[in-house]
């Protein structure tokens, strides 16, 4: 009978094997995708993973976190293999610290993916059940937004703003035809008007059908066999 670290580690490696079930936070710069997937963070059942926090927590001095700098000074998009790379380090990082259960949670990603391309490239890890795509058409209370954020915590990405409007040419161009990439009956659209809690009333009531739905037969999550959201 194997010992338990080992029965540990091949349950690591059957879980390293699966596509995690997710519901991505997607919508331009400064809609409130990380204020959203912040607050999900503290709610037992969900696990926030955004790509600009696993960016920002990167060694600077390291090879990958130089270029990963380069980039996002400029306000332009990272390589899709190196943010692949990156994003799914951290999440093998957070599973090995049981931070991230992936039988027990359903993963929120944020600023991931960023193209079509990425999108392709995530099919190999997850698999999306929702795409909630928070919708604000005011881009001058967005641009406003981003640059108050930006002296509160020191954010390279909006330093300025003409960083800020590129990141918005660049959202345009290569971000917003991934909601294209998924199937019509994932995608949520959801007004990004209002309150965070309103705004949170609104993406619960996507989200939580969906964590009922994929987790009601632990032993399909097990298997990495989900049901869909309307089973």
């Amino acid at each position: 009978m194997p010992d338990a670290p080992a029965r540990h580690g091949e349950r690591h490696r059957a879980e390293d094997r699966r596509r995690f079930p997710a519901a991505l936070l997607f919508g331009a710069p400064g809609v409130g995708k990380g204020t959203q997937g912040s607050i999900l963070a503290r709610i037992p059942g969900f696990f926030h993973l955004s790509s600009g926090d696993i960016f920002r927590s990167i060694d600077l001095g390291g090879e990958d976190g130089r270029e990963i700098t380069r980039h996002i000074s400029r306000g332009d998009l990272v390589p899709d293999e190196l943010t692949v790379k990156v994003w799914r380090r951290a999440l093998d990082a957070h599973m090995f610290l049981s931070s991230f259960k992936p039988r027990e949670d359903l993963l929120i990603l944020d600023g991931i993916p960023r193209n079509v391309h990425q999108a392709q490239m995530l099919q190999e890890h997850v698999e999306v059940k929702a795409l909630i795509h928070l919708e604000c058409t005011d881009t001058e209370a967005m641009v406003t937004r981003l640059r108050r954020r930006a002296l509160r915590e020191g954010r390279m990405d909006d330093a300025s703003e003409d960083i800020i409007r590129h990141r918005y040419e660049v959202y345009s161009r290569a971000t917003a035809p991934v909601s294209e990439f998924y199937p019509p009956e994932v995608i949520h659209r959801l007004d990004a008007i209002g309150s965070p809690a309103a705004i949170l009333r609104r993406v619960l009531d996507v989200l939580v059908p969906i964590q009922d739905a994929v987790f009601a037969a632990p032993e399909q999550a097990a298997e990495g066999e989900t049901p869909s959201a309307g089973a």
